[in-house]
């Protein structure tokens, strides 16, 4: 695959997480082209195999296709994983260059990469990393805006990745593995009061709606 059939698939990928179907416009959305470029690649991803399209109807990814994603997916991942853990970046600064990272088609490296890191099952964002078959230890994981006063875990993933979020996190001293506690809830905003690891917090309800808990 090129490097642009790669970033399509991953988008794809990443859209049937939420969509069975998935619209040509929520693709041209995603990676910031029209829908008629959109349209010409899912043609060509189709015609390898790794898409099924009708006009008008949409996109899912074939058995092929879905495992080829989630090698691209593995390679982002793990080279996070390094970025952080070896050479010391922080999480917010590690996406854009395993964007960059996740072309190398080296299949021997990337698995060695694994070894090295001791396979890690989660990437710096607790997203889960698949194995060199394409299988992902997925946990149960709680929306932290879904839980009522009293209940509580440990922080184990965000919804969003982006740097300006996660640098919002750091400032607040929310990292993962934290211990979060709700103590109040809001009626009329939903915004939470939380204990996190023995400091008390306000959160409003679009931050809590991107925290994730055991």
């Amino acid at each position: 695959m090129t490097l642009s059939e790669e970033n399509y698939l991953k988008v794809i990928y990443h859209l049937s997480a939420d969509l069975q179907v998935i619209s040509t416009n929520a693709i041209a959305d995603k990676m910031q082209t029209k829908a008629s470029s959109a349209t010409d690649m899912i043609k060509k991803l189709s015609e390898k195999g790794l898409v099924a399209y009708k006009k008008y109807q949409g996109v899912t990814l074939s058995e092929t296709g879905i495992h080829a994603a989630r090698m691209i997916v593995r390679k982002h991942r793990l080279w996070e994983v390094f970025l952080v853990d070896k050479l010391a970046f922080a999480w917010d600064e590690v996406h854009e260059i395993a964007e960059q990272l996740e072309h190398i088609q080296s299949e021997e490296l990337i698995n060695k990469l694994d070894d090295f890191l001791g396979n890690p099952v989660v990437d710096p964002h607790g997203d889960a990393i698949p194995d060199r078959t394409g299988k992902m230890t997925l946990t149960k994981q709680r929306v932290l805006a879904d839980l009522p006063e009293g209940d509580g875990g440990h922080l184990v993933g965000v919804k969003d990745s982006s740097a300006a979020f996660l640098q919002y996190l750091d400032k607040q001293q929310l990292t993962l593995g934290s211990r979060i506690q709700v103590l109040e809830k809001e009626a009329f905003d939903e915004s939470m009061v939380l204990d996190v690891n023995g400091s008390q917090k306000s959160v409003s309800q679009k931050i809590a709606r991107q925290l994730l808990l055991d």
